[in-house]
């Protein structure tokens, strides 16, 4: 029998199937394998999946076989993980798209993909000011000495200050790339990348020899803040890839915290932005690990916020019936119509109770998600 992570890749490799659709998917067939073998009538019942789509897959799966794929696969990128294995990043499943297939390089701990070891994302521009090199490397090491795995990108700049904070502290520093594991993206990053495989983890979506692209690196930003239970800006511009990584944070209901910075620093307005929207500014080191707070380990797949959830109230039937059909990731309003089997305007009046209640917050699009 074909294990279920060799479908996992071969799904990976059909064009224009990202991993929104693969997760659709894996839900609504139950298996990537049994969706292998669904035909064109069921295929076309999966949320996104129009004639051309459809078309597509029964084209190019026909070519396809996954064992052998998964054979030669392995034998060009050895290390890897998809969501059918049991050590896949547990958190990253928790996000709407998890990369179907996260290739990896260095020293692997299993309490730190389980989310038992907190780990806390770290990111900024690549220009930094030297407050905001000081202020990065300071708190990354306060962190790495509390116990914190820190995340970044590897890029130049804040990231950098990240990785060597956290490792000149004796710290775990995880970098994810916008390249394969094996291309080191800046070059003159060649030193900090053998010293983050030797201490810490390299981690990419994308296979052994991808070359750096444009359009690599934004995608890349939402497995940082997939990793992360919590996210830190230390200094961004108005239009700094960083913020993109804390609206992420935001999507998958991380906290976001800020560098308070000065209005006449142009590497302050993108932090200043995401304050004015609600993020928590950092007010030291010891402010920060007062806000951070005692990190509760991850001890079930429900509990997945950054501090203590209060009990569950007792609610009535109807509104439990809407609350279930809500997944952990945004649940479009159709979907929790279809799931809860209640009428349209049961569940409108249900969902509003529930967000007065603060159990569910609505999203673009008609979309909800619990809190």
């Amino acid at each position: 029998m074909v294990e279920e992570r060799a479908f996992w890749v071969a799904w990976s490799q059909i064009p224009r199937l990202g991993p929104v659709l693969l997760k659709r998917m894996q839900q609504h067939f139950g298996s990537l394998s049994a969706a292998w073998e669904a035909n064109a009538i069921d295929l076309g019942e999966v949320e996104g999946f129009g004639y051309q789509t459809v078309n597509l897959v029964l084209q190019e799966r026909s070519r396809l076989n996954p064992e052998k794929i998964l054979q030669q696969h392995i034998s060009k990128n050895p290390h890897f993980w998809t969501p059918a294995d049991a050590e896949y990043p547990r958190l990253l499943l928790e996000i709407p798209t998890p990369p179907p297939v996260l290739y990896y390089r260095g020293k692997v701990q299993p309490e730190e993909n389980q989310g038992i070891t907190p780990a806390i994302g770290i990111v900024g521009t690549r220009y930094p000011t030297e407050y905001g090199k000081r202020w990065t490397r300071k708190i990354s090491a306060t962190l790495a000495k509390k116990g914190f795995t820190i995340v970044s990108g590897m890029a130049k700049g804040i990231d950098t200050e990240a990785h060597r904070g956290c490792l000149e502290a004796g710290g775990r520093t995880i970098a994810v790339f916008g390249t394969g594991v094996d291309v080191i993206y800046p070059y003159q990053n060649r030193e900090l990348y053998k010293h983050i495989i030797d201490k810490g983890l390299a981690v990419s979506e994308y296979p052994a020899g991808s070359q750096p692209t444009k359009e690599h690196f934004p995608p890349r930003n939402r497995i940082i803040a997939g990793l992360s239970r919590a996210i830190l800006v230390m200094e961004a511009p108005a239009k700094s890839g960083a913020l993109i990584t804390a609206y992420y944070a935001n999507e998958f209901c991380r906290d976001v915290y800020v560098l308070p910075g000065s209005l006449d620093n142009q590497n302050s307005l993108g932090c200043l932005g995401l304050l004015s929207k609600g993020a928590q500014v950092i007010m030291g080191e010891d402010h920060l690990l007062e806000m951070l707070g005692e990190i509760p380990q991850l001890d079930s797949v429900q509990q997945l916020s950054l501090f203590p959830s209060s009990p569950a109230p007792d609610l009535e039937p109807e509104l439990k019936r809407v609350l279930q059909a809500i997944s952990s990731e945004p649940t479009p309003f159709d979907l929790i119509v279809q799931q809860s089997e209640l009428a349209a305007s049961s569940v409108s009046s249900a969902l509003l109770q529930l967000e007065l209640m603060g159990l569910v917050s609505q999203l673009p699009g008609m979309r909800y998600q619990k809190c």
